[in-house]
């Protein structure tokens, strides 16, 4: 796929982000397979019952004339999106699953935690570099295995004022999404995983509680 499907695809993600939550599709309408192959056990939350919005469950870091935001591409948590969220995010994986296939191999057959991150500019001329990016997880810090730029100009490291520029952050497979976490660019750190875990479990329960209802 080439650099301008990619950036599409991430303008698409970035649409849905203002998408207000409506009524849930039915499981299996939504075009996807569901992902199978769970290792972990977790990914027992049904497809298209999700509400929630990409900014709910998003890291969010502003620093001095730059926005960033980090989502977890678990596929039990985007499971808990609207439907077009997930398909958005869904596609992304797909598109990029050569690319995340080489650096499984690489590390021996583990495969790496897959994220989300987008750089908004707020003011012009804003420089930046993308690996400063660092995660927390019981009491280790993850810096990118390997960074996919899906926006043409992203290894520019800077953004223009009101321009977005995104990626996908691959990570060792180590940080535990369901404990506190803390995200740092540069100087700012975001320790509010927490409170996003309180409402995604709120949220698991409310697609469980949806999809064992009878069909209309």
């Amino acid at each position: 796929m080439n650099r301008y499907r990619l950036a599409a695809v991430g303008s698409a993600i970035l649409a849905t982000t203002a998408c207000t939550s409506g009524t849930p599709a039915a499981s299996g309408q939504d075009g996807l397979v569901p992902i199978t192959d769970d290792t972990t056990g977790r990914a027992h939350v049904p497809v298209g019952f999700g509400t929630l919005r990409q900014d709910e469950i998003a890291i969010r870091l502003e620093l001095q004339g730059l926005i960033v935001r980090a989502i977890p591409l678990d596929e039990n948590l985007i499971r808990l999106l609207t439907p077009d969220s997930y398909r958005a995010l869904r596609e992304l994986q797909e598109s990029n699953k050569q690319s995340i296939a080489a650096v499984t191999r690489r590390t021996g057959g583990r495969a790496p935690d897959v994220w989300y991150v987008s750089f908004y500019g707020v003011e012009p001329d804003v420089h930046f570099s993308p690996m400063e990016l660092v995660i927390t997880s019981a009491g280790r810090d993850f810096r990118a295995l390997e960074v996919l730029p899906l926006s043409s100009g992203f290894g520019e490291q800077r953004r223009r004022q009101r321009e977005t520029q995104s990626a996908i952050y691959l990570f060792d497979e180590s940080i535990d999404l369901d404990q506190p976490l803390t995200v740092t660019f540069q100087s700012v750190r975001n320790d509010s995983w927490d409170q996003i875990l309180t409402r995604v479990e709120r949220e698991r329960a409310l697609v469980r509680a949806r999809a064992s209802r009878p069909p209309q």
